[in-house]
């Protein structure tokens, strides 16, 4: 696996401000971090708030080039759907694959969002 390679190009400022995410995360960001870090699933390697080029992601598996990121209401703003769609096609030129959780589907029923994130590399295998 090449280290360098799995941040795309991100700058400096990229990474302080991921730095500074991950030490202001809200709720449901804790609830999944405590799921996936140190391997504890299925002994995935995930990252949090990782940037990669401009952008940072929620969490980040390089093994399998997965992006999981966790949404909260404003995202239902139609401004914030379309930067968000901008975004999701940056990230799949990189050959990622993305997948997106609300806020209160991690909060209410977080084995679902674990099962739904197994499934997902579970079919990338399979392809």
């Amino acid at each position: 696996m090449n280290k360098d390679n799995m941040h795309y190009g991100a700058d400096t400022f990229s990474f302080h401000t991921a730095e500074s995410l991950r030490k202001t995360e809200t709720y449901p960001e804790k609830v999944l971090w405590e799921a996936l870090r140190n391997k504890r699933l299925d002994g995935l390697k995930f990252r949090r708030q990782h940037p990669i080029n401009r952008f940072i992601v929620d969490f980040y598996c390089h093994e399998y080039k997965l992006v999981v990121e966790i949404d909260g209401s404003i995202h239902d703003d139609k401004d914030v759907k379309e930067k968000d769609i901008y975004r999701e096609n940056e990230l799949k030129n990189y050959g990622l694959k993305i997948v997106r959780f609300t806020n209160q589907e991690v909060t209410k029923n977080i084995n679902q969002v674990l099962n739904a994130i197994r499934t997902f590399i579970k079919e990338q295998i399979n392809e």
